[in-house]
């Protein structure tokens, strides 16, 4: 899958880092997605965003580190992971900031799946993509 998102990418001139963000994101997300909808649907609301918070933390916390260590542990002279992403960091922080308003939202709602949770949810995924393919991208100040 990501050896075609990056020929596809390639092809259609879209950087590496915007396929990930993106095409790769939602490609992978698509059975969890899928599991959310089929248990929600049967009146199981609790496990549908348990499964999907359970799956990108164990995405983050064990599906990153994992390989990396399998990487650093063979025997090549190379003792770390070097990331070519600017910005990580502050993605990073943005994310956090993120989830603080989406429990905030989450808690407006009574806590409880709403059609407008689900739309905020939408527009802080639109939001935190706008700021990353932006920043990313190589703009020039005009003089």
């Amino acid at each position: 899958m990501v050896d075609w998102a990056e020929i596809i990418g390639n092809t259609l001139g879209i950087p590496p880092f915007i396929m990930g963000l993106t095409f790769l994101a939602a490609g992978t997300s698509v059975p969890d997605l899928l599991s959310s909808v089929i248990v929600a649907r049967r009146g199981e609301g609790d496990m549908a965003v348990s499964s999907s918070i359970g799956s990108n933390i164990f995405d983050i916390l064990v599906g990153l580190p994992v390989p990396w260590i399998i990487f650093i542990a063979y025997p090549n002279g190379i003792n770390r992971v070097v990331m070519s992403a600017d910005g990580v960091a502050l993605n990073v922080v943005i994310l956090l900031v993120m989830l603080v308003f989406i429990v905030l939202a989450i808690h407006w709602q009574k806590w409880k799946l709403t059609k407008t949770l689900a739309f905020v949810m939408l527009l802080f995924y639109a939001g935190f993509l706008v700021q990353a393919i932006v920043l990313q991208l190589p703009i020039e100040a005009c003089e």
